[in-house]
């Protein structure tokens, strides 16, 4: 049964992390009727075992709701959303197939710095907002208090705001009739027209074992249908449609989709490089197939190496990487080699989280073992031939006699916090080299302090430090400003005379004395004693700033010297000598990897 664009309704759910988008959700599904009650659970639709075991929606969702208003039936098409900072991509691929999104703030925590950077996202796609205050059932909600922060620091009239609990129920009929009355049908002059050529849009993915790849579409014009023959415009490739649907929230077959809906569409599509986030899926016989327009290219940020455990997982990896790259766009892979590793692939993420949670999808969903290196940021160099070079990793960067110009990328990053927290984070920011731009009062007891930070300092613990200083209550949010000259330095590790490239670092010259010495401490106490005494050594180009040894084991060769002459005891230490000598320029230390892992720890100790 094809539905009239009229009575279509596409919206979000945008929050801060942990601000209850799941639970509401949850409460939408069972009042329309979507899920029975007997199959009804909580976070049904976080379907993943690693976003039900930390509580946090990581890949956004689509499910279609039936909802009865006044004697007319509506299908309001609810596409959930990521609340992390490092997930904002997926945040703004939700919020281009959108008309309207619901802006959840949590009745208690109040407006914090992912509530206003969705809040900004979903005024960039001209979206419908409609606030609302979640978890009112709480005994110390705040919600009058909450009603001015979003006054204040949105800028948005709060008197017509909801107020529900997505985890009692209350409110939330009202939440769905805000949706059909305030959220604008998908019609408009450049779509909702069903006889107009086909065009959908691709938002998202995901790879089955059995039916190849899914792709998840919002119809802006025409129609799918089952037997149809659509072309992939950026990918070039036109494919029959062997199934259509939509998602209630498990795959449900349709006979066809129509302009302004959202489902999926299966095409036996099986190379995982055919499916491009962003593309427009369109009618081949068309004259002219104009394409959306789609996504801004995800900014990584991010990178770290991750190797197989045991080098004969190499191919599986690559496997694994590639499934999981349909299903997620925003990480980037690329094979390297490494002295100390092996075989493996240089990564780029979105973020620190977004890292963490690709690592453990690859150990969990392909069971692989992996190792994974100490993560950096892209840097940019200027070379005095007026050659920009893009350096993603420490063995990137030139020698030093080339670089005119050493560039890092800068953030500026957004903290709410608790009003008697200011002078800790003040503190913690420009221990990191932070320059201070604002500071503005939500409330009485509530601020927002804005810094500009380099990437690299706030990647390893920032976020960390920052609950430990304000007690669990301070958020943060950032975005990339771009790159500065700052005054950088690799920082390379020796060991018995030989660089070791997988220990490499790039950090700021006042740090790295202290870093330098750190690590070869450290790593004095990882590796194990040899016959000959090996030297560990931290240096800036030709320049040692750290250096520790390694004593040789020792073997007494004169012990079954009784007596004598002395002469025959120096003649014995002297040929042990030359030995060790001998042995020192031609044998090699080995690092285990324990030892390795252990030394790329100590980039976060630094900071402590």
């Amino acid at each position: 049964m094809t539905i009239d664009c009229r009575h279509i309704r596409n919206f979000s759910i945008i929050a801060h992390i942990d601000h209850g988008k799941s639970t509401l959700a949850d409460r939408l599904l069972e009042i329309t009727g979507t899920v029975p009650a007997r199959e009804m659970r909580e976070q049904i639709l976080d379907d993943m075992d690693l976003e039900r075991q930390r509580g946090i929606t990581i890949k956004a969702r689509a499910v279609a709701l039936h909802y009865h208003l006044g004697g007319q039936e509506y299908e309001l098409n609810l596409i959930d959303t990521p609340g992390h900072v490092d997930f904002h991509y997926e945040v703004s691929r939700s919020l281009a197939c959108c008309e309207g999104a619901l802006l959840l703030v949590d009745a208690v925590q109040g407006v914090e710095a992912q509530t206003v950077a969705n809040f900004h996202a979903a005024l960039k796609h001209n979206l419908a907002i409609i606030p609302v205050v979640n978890k009112i059932d709480l005994k110390n909600a705040r919600v009058d208090e909450v009603l001015e922060e979003i006054e204040h620091s949105l800028g948005i009239d709060a008197t017509d705001a909801l107020q529900c609990s997505g985890k009692t129920g209350q409110g939330v009929e009202d939440v769905l009739q805000a949706i059909v009355e305030r959220v604008p049908p998908p019609i408009g002059e450049k779509m909702g027209k069903p006889e107009a050529p086909l065009q959908a849009m691709v938002f998202d993915s995901h790879y089955d074992d059995y039916r190849g790849a899914i792709t998840y579409v919002r119809v802006i014009n025409g129609s799918l249908k089952k037997g149809q023959r659509i072309k992939y415009l950026k990918a070039n490739l036109v494919q029959e449609v062997t199934e259509v649907g939509q998602f209630t929230p498990e795959r449900k077959a349709r006979d066809e989709l129509s302009a302004g809906e959202v489902g999926y569409v299966i095409c036996n599509i099986k190379s995982v490089h055919d499916v491009h986030i962003g593309d427009t899926v369109c009618d081949p016989a068309a004259e002219a197939s104009i394409a959306l327009a789609g996504y801004e290219p995800p900014k990584r940020m991010v990178y770290c190496g991750l190797y197989p455990a045991d080098g004969q997982d190499f191919e599986e990896l690559r496997d694994a990487l590639s499934k999981l790259s349909i299903n997620d766009p925003s990480f980037e892979f690329a094979p390297e080699t490494s002295d100390a590793l092996g075989f493996g692939f240089r990564c780029g993420f979105l973020g620190l989280l977004h890292m963490e949670i690709i690592q453990q999808r690859l150990e969990g969903e392909a069971d692989l073992d992996l190792v994974q290196t100490a993560p950096n940021v892209t840097y940019q160099i200027v070379t005095k031939d007026g050659e920009l070079l893009e350096i993603h990793t420490p063995q990137d960067v030139p020698d030093a006699g080339r670089i005119e110009e050493f560039r890092q990328p800068v953030v500026r990053v957004s903290f709410l916090l608790p009003a008697e927290s200011i002078g800790p984070v003040m503190k913690l920011c420009t221990d990191r080299r932070g320059v201070y731009k604002k500071t503005e009062y939500l409330s009485p007891t509530r601020a927002m302090m804005v810094f500009d930070l380099p990437l690299g300092e706030v990647i390893y613990d920032l976020h960390d430090k920052l609950k430990s200083c304000t007690r669990g209550y301070g958020t943060m949010d950032y975005e990339l400003l771009g790159y500065e000259a700052a005054d950088l330095v690799r920082l390379d590790i020796l060991v018995g005379g030989r660089k070791v490239d997988a220990l490499s670092t790039i950090c700021h010259r006042d740090d790295a004395d202290r870093r330098g010495r750190a690590i070869v401490k450290k790593l004095r106490g990882e590796i194990d004693r040899h016959m000959f005494e090996v030297v560990l050594q931290a240096a800036i180009g030709s320049r040692i700033i750290a250096r520790e040894s390694i004593a040789p084991m020792r073997k007494n060769v004169t012990a079954k010297c009784y007596g004598g002459d002395i002469t025959r005891k120096r003649k014995l230490l002297a040929k042990q000598r030359e030995g060790k000598k001998r042995m020192k320029s031609i044998g090699n230390v080995d690092i285990s990897q324990k030892a390795f892992l252990a030394v790329l720890d100590t980039g976060e100790e630094q900071k402590g």
